[in-house]
């Protein structure tokens, strides 16, 4: 007899990683990849990180942890919230988390029941929608303008079509990297609280913001739920560490998930997380090499007839209109990728309505990689007219 399979598991693939596996099989092959789909700092975890980590192994009591985290790391993350945004947030409302992913899982099941409207935006990360699919959530998503982040008055207008039960917003943005400025974000917090809209605020890609300081949500509203992971400015993707701050009433509901889902975060990469606060000049040291990419590609990716789709102030993303060359942004990624040798990432990921023109363009290589990546793309152009 056959396995059954649920409807609920019929979601899209995540392109980017369908892109990565095959350009992982070209590296295989013995060709020379190089990748700009997966947003994946290229640096390792800074070395006070390892070290802690190599001291965990030596003393080998790595094991469960409380289901919201080892009380230090919570801690250290209080810390960084009052030493990098000026606001105080109790260790008491943070939970340690395996990734955003888990806490994303988590965010969802304690805020929302099955068919409950929850807003994400288009573009957005694919794993919003997949998830909440997944979970029997009705997802809405609401087409950004050029300005490539969400407005109060477009989350005002999409509860007035339907009551929407919650909204999912992420600034610095994937893919575009777009932030959304201070006043618009209150007026967007204001929009949600006034119409008992649960807010999540996707802050991951805080500390790759090249336009000015960071803005918490929590500076401006105490009650949202805020979620961060240790994978991106900190380059620790693979160690499966992220975090969660709750409203007060939340934080026993996640609790009691987590215990039946993950248990807890794996301990050695929250001993190693406690020193990621402390490595603040070899990751910014990190950021520095995004942004002479980011310069570059400001540049070059015009000129080869990649228009850019949306603000790039923040994260290591390009979002580019492809239209120029194709209507098939798959198929312009599979071929650049066996052609060029480069692999991004094709729009339909983001949004599954216009994604057919756009692509993803990750510069979190080196940046000697994101000029050879160019050069590529070029030659590859010249020659495929």
């Amino acid at each position: 007899m056959a396995a059954p399979v649920s409807r609920r598991s019929a979601v899209e693939p995540f392109h980017a990683m369908d892109v990565l596996a095959e350009a992982n099989r070209l590296k295989a092959a013995g060709h020379d990849v190089i990748s700009m789909a997966v947003g994946q700092p290229s640096d390792p975890a800074p070395g006070i990180v390892r070290e802690a980590a190599r001291a965990a192994l030596a003393d080998g009591r790595i094991g469960y942890t409380d289901a919201l985290g080892l009380t230090d790391l919570r801690e250290a993350i209080a810390a960084h919230y009052a030493e990098h945004y000026g606001v105080q947030v109790p260790a008491g409302r943070i939970v340690v988390t395996t990734g955003s992913s888990a806490a994303f899982n988590l965010a969802f099941l304690t805020l929302f029941d099955p068919g409950d409207r929850v807003a994400i935006t288009a573009p957005g990360y694919p794993a919003y929608r997949n998830i909440m699919v997944v979970l029997g959530l009705e997802v809405v998503e609401i087409p950004l303008g050029p300005e490539g982040y969400l407005t109060a008055a477009q989350l005002s207008e999409a509860h007035r079509e339907r009551p929407l039960k919650g909204v999912l917003f992420a600034s610095p943005a994937n893919p575009t990297g777009a932030i959304i400025p201070e006043a618009e974000l209150r007026n967007l917090l204001d929009v949600a609280d006034t119409h008992g809209i649960a807010a999540i605020s996707d802050e991951i890609y805080h500390r790759l913001n090249y336009a000015g300081p960071d803005v918490t949500a929590l500076a401006l509203r105490p009650d949202v739920t805020v979620i961060n992971s240790f994978s991106k400015y900190y380059c620790m993707t693979g160690w499966r560490i992220g975090w969660m701050v709750l409203p007060e009433e939340l934080v026993r509901p996640v609790e009691r998930v987590q215990q039946s889902l993950y248990i807890s975060a794996p301990e050695i990469s929250q001993r190693a997380a406690i020193r990621a606060f402390d490595a603040g000049r070899e990751l910014d040291a990190v950021k520095g090499r995004y942004r002479k990419s980011r310069a570059m590609l400001l540049k070059r990716l015009p000129e080869l007839g990649l228009r850019i789709a949306a603000p790039m102030d923040g994260a290591f993303y390009a979002y580019c209109d492809v239209s120029a060359h194709t209507n098939d942004s798959m198929d312009f990624a599979r071929r650049m990728l066996a052609e060029a040798h480069v692999a991004a990432t094709p729009g339909l990921d983001f949004d599954t309505v216009e994604g057919h023109r756009f692509m993803r363009f990750s510069y979190a290589g080196s940046v000697a990689d994101m000029i050879e990546a160019t050069n590529r793309i070029e030659r590859w152009l010249a020659g495929s007219r």
